[in-house]
C-alpha cells in the first residue's frame, strides 16, 4: 500500500511539473508589474504606459553622453528592430532615457537615428525628473539608474527587458555584449 501511495505521490509531482504555467521560459526570478510613466518620445509626443497596453514590448535604460555601453546598446536595440521586421513579429520597442535634462526629444532622435532607427514602433522616451526615472527603474524593472557624483554620467542597467502585454517583466536579456537576438524574437512570438 505505501509503495501506491508513493507511486501516486511521485506521478502527480512528475506531472504537475511538466503543465507550463507561461509561454516564456523564465530564468528571470521576479515578474514585475511596469509602473505608469508619463513622458514625451523624441518627436515631442507624449507617450505614456497607456500607450503600451495590450501590446508586448522591450525596454531598455540609456542616455546619449554615455561614454560606455550606450551607445553599442542602442545599436544592438536598432538591430533587435531589424530582425523583428525580418520575422514580421510585432513588438514595441522603448528606450527611457536616464538623463531627463540633457536627452531633449531631438537629441534623442538624432542619437537614434545614427543607428538607422525606424520610429513607427521605437520609442526614446524623456520628460520626467531625474529623480522619478531613477525610482522607476528601481521599482518597476529591478534596474540600477542612478547619477554619478560630480560626473556626467550615470550608472544604469544594460540589460533589454521583455514586457508581456499585460505590463509585467518577463525576461532579462544581455543588452551590450551578444544579445540573444533568436532568443529574443522566439520569446516574443511566445507572448503573442
Amino acid at each position: 500500500m505505501k509503495r501506491i501511495l508513493f507511486l501516486l505521490l511521485c506521478v502527480t509531482v512528475l506531472s504537475s511539473c511538466s503543465k507550463e504555467e507561461k509561454k516564456v521560459e523564465n530564468d528571470f526570478p521576479l515578474h514585475m508589474e511596469v509602473g505608469n510613466f508619463d513622458g514625451i518620445n523624441q518627436d515631442g509626443e507624449a507617450f505614456s504606459f497607456s500607450k503600451l497596453k495590450g501590446k508586448v514590448w522591450v525596454a531598455d535604460f540609456m542616455f546619449t553622453n554615455c561614454d560606455t555601453v550606450c551607445s553599442p546598446m542602442t545599436a544592438n536595440m536598432a538591430m533587435l528592430q531589424r530582425k523583428l521586421a525580418d520575422e514580421d513579429v510585432d513588438a514595441h520597442l522603448v528606450s527611457f532615457s536616464i538623463d531627463p535634462e540633457n536627452d531633449q526629444p531631438g537629441v534623442l532622435k538624432d542619437y537614434a537615428s545614427g543607428v538607422g532607427a525606424d520610429f513607427s514602433n521605437w520609442d526614446l522616451v524623456t520628460g520626467y525628473k531625474q529623480e522619478f526615472i531613477e525610482s522607476f527603474a528601481n521599482k518597476s524593472f529591478m534596474a540600477a539608474a542612478a547619477k554619478l557624483e560630480g560626473s556626467n554620467q550615470f550608472v544604469h542597467s544594460t540589460s533589454f527587458y521583455l514586457v508581456d502585454e499585460k505590463g509585467i517583466v518577463v525576461q532579462k536579456y544581455e543588452g551590450v555584449s551578444e544579445p540573444p537576438y533568436e532568443q529574443i524574437v522566439k520569446d516574443i512570438k511566445s507572448l503573442q
